[in-house]
């Protein structure tokens, strides 16, 4: 993911008022490693139940406020729809977005689960197992890890645009 200013993030957030992207709490950019990044999320310290995911999208920074319905029943022992990782289990979060446009300004949503700290793209680069890999030398882990990173990529980015769709 190529690295982005405070600016930036906030001007990507396409489902939220400008009150919202201006009060959003941002990471600290300067701490985080870009290259190993396949999107930016995060979780508002100030508002718990608030996140923010941005990715690239048809070349461009795409945000979006996401909502936890409630922390202490949203946690749950499952797998993240995004990264698929089935050894991290036990720290996922059905999250909430609300649509971009005349259909978000009705009140609909869109849900998935992912994982609760946004680790996924973390998870994607882990060793495969010796199940997952076979005996088979580093070329294949190798594959492995790239075909994750690229199925992470893929799903992230259709959810953020299915809440751009207009249907």
């Amino acid at each position: 993911m190529l690295p982005l200013t405070e600016k930036q993030l906030r001007s990507a957030l396409v489902n939220a008022s400008r009150r919202e992207a201006a009060d959003a709490t941002l990471p600290d950019l300067t701490t985080l490693d870009w290259d190993r990044l396949d999107y930016l999320g995060w979780r508002d310290r100030r508002a718990p139940l608030s996140a923010y995911v941005v990715l690239e999208l048809d070349g461009a920074p795409t945000g979006v406020l996401l909502r936890a319905s409630d922390a202490s029943r949203a946690r749950r022992r499952a797998v993240c729809a995004w990264c698929e990782d089935v050894v991290v289990t036990d720290d996922v979060t059905l999250y909430v977005a609300r649509r971009g446009g005349a259909s978000g300004r009705r009140g609909n949503t869109i849900g998935t689960l992912i994982c609760t700290d946004f680790t996924c793209s973390r998870n994607v680069r882990r060793p495969p197992t010796r199940t997952e890999a076979g005996s088979d030398a580093e070329a294949m882990r190798e594959l492995i890890v790239e075909r994750r990173v690229a199925g992470l990529r893929e799903r992230s980015a259709r959810f953020v645009a299915e809440i751009l769709s207009t249907r």
